[in-house]
């Protein structure tokens, strides 16, 4: 998988765009509404990642079962993990922890 490639995947989210606002080499993946991110996509030493939130558990979890998670790179480690990509992570399962990232931060209903 290329840059690009998670890049237009993150974009199919409602309301995503694609934001640089450190330097053309970072893509943060934001929410239109609340401007909040949720997948920041670089490169590091030659490595392709991309840095998501998530939940603290799951986070801890996701880390344990795969050896190309870690804690978020520059993030809160508690609450972002930083997925190589390439590595043992199933192409499903990055899905699945992009769909959750994009849930933690996306507007809540009005009651």
């Amino acid at each position: 998988m290329i840059k690009r490639e998670l890049i237009d995947y993150c974009l199919t989210y409602p309301s995503s765009y694609e934001d640089y606002p450190f330097d053309d080499t970072a893509a943060v993946m934001r929410h239109n509404v609340n401007k909040k991110m949720f997948a920041l996509i670089a490169e590091r030493h030659g490595k392709l990642y991309i840095n998501l939130k998530c939940d603290p558990v799951r986070a801890d979890n996701l880390r344990i079962i795969f050896d190309s998670v870690t804690g978020g790179w520059h993030m809160n480690k508690d609450h972002w993990n930083t997925v190589y990509i390439d590595g043992d992570v199933p192409e499903d399962e990055l899905y699945k922890m992009i769909e959750h990232s994009y849930d933690l931060i996306k507007p809540k209903a009005k009651k």
